[in-house]
């Protein structure tokens, strides 16, 4: 008899001095991370499909796409709904394929996955995630793909930590980012226009606690050069940290978890806003050899 197969594939440990984490096969995942044995991403059971996306790598788009239907190329298109609620195509199309070891170390990973299309996204791209630990700097991302095809192809991307600190309510934390402009929805998550974030219940600018604020939105207008978000638990006088570079990442989602307790905050840099397929907003276009990348970093501040 074979053995049980684990829905996350293999777990890969990373360590480099006080931080540790694992990574997934399938989807490319980060099912934890941690820093002196404090919680850095809120973790899943190992052998249990992730909750909520946890860690998923996002490609070829994050966020939605309205109704699971687009048009690109003079051509229209109809990808499979995975969010009846929604109506919508969430989160792309690797997160549930199992992706190859291209390399790896004691402190580092490299999977790569080839998307050979489908009648919804009839197009050909080699994807990368590699996760590097650094005793100094925490972990870095990077998510690369390549049209490896023969015709443009539309692209985004995106990654779905659920940050935490010590994996407690992150109600009891302070939150601090800063984001000119908040992405508005409609009751099936469809973008209903930009506002203005300063002086709103969505502006972070000076960190405050979450208290009881639940956040689904997508923010944008960051700050030039890299932008962070950090989440800190007073109590632990401990914060976990998230960066990223703006021209790569010019979009943010923030979720309050309420589907995983409120005990970590998805903190997703996004190529894209929701639903950019349609909308064309910050999308990338990949002319055949083309290759786009994004990167992140999740690291510990103490204080």
């Amino acid at each position: 008899m074979s053995p049980i197969a684990n829905p996350n594939g293999e777990l890969i440990t990373l360590h480099a001095g006080d931080y540790a984490a694992t990574v997934t096969t399938v989807g490319a995942g980060l099912q934890h991370l941690s820093y002196q044995g404090k919680d850095l991403v809120l973790p899943f059971p190992a052998r249990e499909l992730p909750p909520a996306y946890a860690g998923k790598t996002l490609m070829p788009w994050p966020n939605r796409v309205a109704g699971g239907a687009y048009a690109f190329g003079g051509q229209s298109y109809e990808l499979p709904v995975n969010e009846a609620a929604t109506g919508s195509a969430l989160h792309g199309l690797a997160l549930w394929s199992e992706w190859l070891v291209e390399q790896r170390s004691a402190a580092s990973v490299t999977l790569t996955h080839l998307l050979r299309g489908e009648p919804g996204y009839p197009f050909q791209l080699a994807f990368s995630a590699s996760y590097v630990l650094d005793a100094a700097t925490g972990l870095g991302v990077e998510l690369k793909a390549r049209n490896c095809g023969t015709a443009p192809a539309p692209y985004g991307c995106g990654s779905h930590p659920y940050v935490t600190v010590g994996g407690e309510d992150i109600s009891n934390c302070e939150l601090g980012f800063r984001a000119g402009k908040v992405l508005l929805t409609d009751e099936k998550l469809r973008p209903a226009g930009l506002l203005d974030s300063q002086g709103t219940d969505f502006d972070f600018s000076a960190a405050r606690k979450i208290a009881s604020q639940s956040l689904d939105h997508a923010f944008t207008d960051l700050p030039e050069g890299e932008w962070d978000v950090t989440l800190r638990n007073p109590g632990l006088k401990l914060s976990a940290v998230l960066r990223s570079a703006t021209a790569q990442a010019p979009w943010l989602q923030l979720y309050s978890g309420e589907l995983r307790g409120r005990k970590g905050l998805a903190v997703e840099p996004m190529s894209c806003p929701p639903d950019a397929f349609n909308s064309g907003q910050d999308l990338v276009v990949l002319e055949p050899g083309q290759s786009h990348a994004l990167e992140y970093r999740i690291h510990a501040l103490e204080g």
